[in-house]
């Protein structure tokens, strides 16, 4: 692996996962998000576990069509649009938040005996990253039905009086 790679991916998922969080509008929002999938599916690639960052690059694209198509209908559109400022200082944070990931470089485990490779770690043991993804897609198809189904009642309510 060429070095320094696992430190900018980390810095750009950082970044990104920052910028998903605190940015106003659905559509930069959503973009953010899916460049932190994306990033996590590459980490996953470079961990030599390729079925894992395919499924995470699959379960991701699932997961921002979900959220875009829900953002768009359900949210108001911000009348201000997020500050240049707030963006850079969102990075900036996420900058500073990946500093360990730097500094603290963990690319070469040299010191780590193990009779399997982290790839198939990963594997084996993603059962629960996988439920807890399905759970979250689940809870966020349960929020958009509550809220479109509440949306409707109260038309129907405007509609009769």
């Amino acid at each position: 692996m060429i070095p320094g790679v696992l430190e900018i991916v980390s810095v750009g998922l950082l970044i990104s996962a920052c910028l998903a969080i605190f940015l106003d509008e659905a559509v930069y929002s959503v973009s953010a998000l899916a460049a932190t999938f994306f990033l996590t599916a590459f980490l996953y690639a470079l961990a030599d576990a390729p079925f894992v960052a395919i499924f995470q690059f699959a379960v991701g694209i699932g997961t921002i069509a979900v959220l875009f198509l829900s953002g768009e209908m359900l949210s108001e559109r911000p009348e201000t649009k997020t500050k240049s400022s707030t963006t850079l200082a969102v990075a900036g944070l996420g900058g500073v938040l990946s500093l360990p990931a730097i500094f603290f470089s963990i690319s070469s485990p040299n010191e780590v005996v193990t009779d399997f490779s982290f790839g198939d770690a990963l594997w084996n043991f993603s059962a629960v990253d996988v439920v807890l993804q399905g759970l979250v897609i689940l809870t966020v198809a349960l929020g958009i039905t509550i809220v479109l189904h509440k949306r409707k009642r109260i038309k129907k309510r405007r509609g009769v009086q």
